[in-house]
């Protein structure tokens, strides 16, 4: 078994918990912007000091209201300041937070409650109040709902003034009462293969985190620097980079609508983003839709070949002072624009969640926005590799975080250990001493872990041909007009693909053609711009793993249906499920 690990730079003490960072921030640096908080379309900054005395006003609050020491609070909202503000108020209460997604059905909802046994709920607005009280009838647990919009009562002034009689040492008393061992949260799976299962994480778990993500990027999670957080803090992902910027008193802002992103990124103007793979393919998508809108298609494919060129020149040692000089010209006339949309202060970015693609990773680097790619997973508290400023390999996931060892087991399994790992899941299995992730990689000498597959993603064709799906999708996916691809062909004679549209990209592409949008399924000339994506991706693949057909849905995968995760990945089983005839199909035609 190979294996690779690196050693930790300090070990939780047992008496630690989340909470003491904020006291800590607030005693020392009480002055400190901690949060840049977003009221009526402006940001208003919010100090450590400012932050402690609510989370200790909200905590007395929950602590009134009958909210005991392990017991389960459920929080079902959009990305805001008052998500962390609540999420931080359990803790210091002695409770434990369940993270709920916003988009979250009734069903799903329903099982989480039950699971975890709950006992309040905090939601946003009364569309979430109406999905917890139409289950809440078969949930004994849940005593209390609280939302935090106007709508009933708001949350945070409701719990503020219950606590307002209970003296501060109190809250106090029952914080530091926590330990590093006890459970902090439990973070439901996005039940990409079943029923969620809620993963402990306790408050050592996610303090082994924070540390190693700081070790990994002082440049960047540092006092005086900023984060805009849009991603949703129910994704483990997204929230442990927040806790990190309240343990290093980097300006924390949050984003609970997209919608808003550029200009919201133009006003807050971050040192960093983070953000899942889709995120920087549309980023990337719309410069090249700009570009040709505004007759520069060719300006920006030069440029774009020279960014690319540029990061591999930067891998393999001194770049050439020609195309330094070509690079730097391309900076001026188009980078700049780029790195303009991002804030203007932007000067790295990091990404997890799926695979982002070595063509991207090179593309935003030579640009000037390197994109540090991660890996982890909910029972890891995140990242457990990390591509950093140090240490960087494009085509990898980069090198364990402090603390944590990576090993392959013999059928190309990873396996994972460290003091950031989850003993098990609630009411569940324990993890054991190695966490088999499920995922395939390779570890290299140096120690930089590859994403190969997924073990119950790979297909076998009826040839007995073994394909990854996952390099064949990423690379179709990178097409403007593409918004998803699904590889299919397991136990048969070839390998096929079920491609959806980007409404953003093909409404501007049907509108210069005179066609209508709503018919573009079998429309022909689509269909060929398809197929250079399908050609460009069989290039990574031998003969017998290329795509050799493809269907144009008439619509985009979507949450609703089922057939995404709140972070954007594939069902699997649900699509092959509700397109299980297309399928048949693209194989009775060949």
């Amino acid at each position: 078994m190979r294996e690779y690990g690196v050693p930790a730079i300090s070990t939780v003490a047992p008496d630690e918990s989340l909470t003491d960072m904020v006291w800590a921030n607030a005693e020392r640096f009480a002055d400190a912007v901690a949060f840049r908080r977003r009221v009526d379309g402006t940001w208003i900054d919010v100090t450590t000091r400012e932050f402690a005395a609510e989370v200790l006003a909200v905590a007395k609050g929950l602590i009134a209201a009958g909210v005991r020491p392990g017991d389960r609070v459920a929080l079902m909202s959009r990305t805001r300041y008052e998500w962390t503000l609540v999420d931080f108020a359990v803790w210091a209460a002695g409770g434990v937070t369940v993270p709920v997604y916003e988009t979250s059905s009734a069903e799903q909802v329903a099982w989480i409650l039950a699971d975890s046994g709950a006992r309040a709920v905090v939601v946003e607005d009364d569309t979430h109040r109406r999905t917890v009280e139409s289950v809440v009838d078969r949930l004994g647990e849940v005593v209390r709902i609280w939302q935090i919009e106007p709508g009933h009562d708001c949350a945070i002034e409701e719990l503020t003034a219950l606590g307002a009689d209970l003296p501060d040492e109190d809250a106090h008393r029952r914080r530091r009462a926590v330990g590093s061992a006890d459970l902090a949260t439990l973070v439901y799976t996005s039940g990409t293969t079943g029923r969620p299962k809620g993963v402990e994480l306790t408050h050592a778990n996610l303090l082994a985190e924070i540390r190693a993500d700081i070790a990994a990027f002082p440049h960047l999670l540092r006092p005086g620097n900023s984060m805009l957080v849009f991603l949703p803090l129910a994704h483990v992902f997204a929230r442990a980079i927040a806790l990190c910027c309240v343990y290093a008193r980097t300006t924390l802002g949050h984003l609970p609508d997209v919608k808003t992103l550029v200009a919201d990124l133009s006003t807050f103007r971050p040192t960093f983003v983070v953000a899942v793979p889709r995120v920087f393919e549309k980023v990337y998508n719309s410069a090249r839709q700009s570009a040709r809108a505004a007759g520069r298609e060719q300006v920006f494919d030069i440029a774009e070949a020279l960014a690319v060129e540029y990061s591999q020149a930067v891998d393999k040692g001194p770049v050439p002072l020609g195309l330094r000089i070509r690079h730097a010209l391309a900076g001026r006339l188009v980078y700049s624009r780029l790195r303009a949309v991002l804030g203007g202060r932007c000067v790295a970015a990091i990404s997890g969640s799926a695979p982002l693609g070595e063509h991207l990773a090179h593309f935003f680097r030579g640009v000037g926005v390197p994109v540090y790619e991660g890996y982890g997973l909910t029972e890891t508290a995140a990242a457990v590799c990390v591509n950093t400023q140090a240490a960087f390999r494009v085509g990898t996931v980069g090198r364990p975080v402090a603390g944590a060892r990576v090993a392959i087991a013999e059928d190309g399994e990873i396996l994972l250990r460290g003091p950031m790992v989850s003993a098990g899941y609630w009411r569940g299995d324990r993890t054991g001493e190695w966490f088999a992730t499920g995922d395939l990689g390779d570890l290299d000498a140096d120690g930089y872990l590859r994403i190969t597959g997924r073990k119950k993603e790979l297909i076998v064709t009826a040839g007995g041909k073994n394909v990854a799906p996952a390099v064949l999708e990423d690379r179709v996916r990178r097409h403007p007009l593409v918004s998803q691809c699904l590889v299919v062909g397991d136990r048969r004679p070839f390998i096929a693909a079920l491609v959806t549209l980007d409404p953003d990209f093909t409404t501007a592409w049907a509108a210069e053609r005179g066609k209508s949008p709503d018919a573009l399924a079998e429309d022909a000339e689509l269909r060929a711009e398809i197929q250079t994506a399908v050609d460009e991706a069989n290039k990574a693949v031998s003969q017998a793993e290329s795509i050799r057909a493809f269907v144009v849905l008439p619509r985009d995968f979507t949450e609703e249906a089922g057939e995404v995760t709140p972070s954007l990945k594939l069902r699997r089983d649900t699509i092959l499920k509700t397109y299980g005839d297309t399928i048949s199909a693209i194989y009775e035609r060949r």
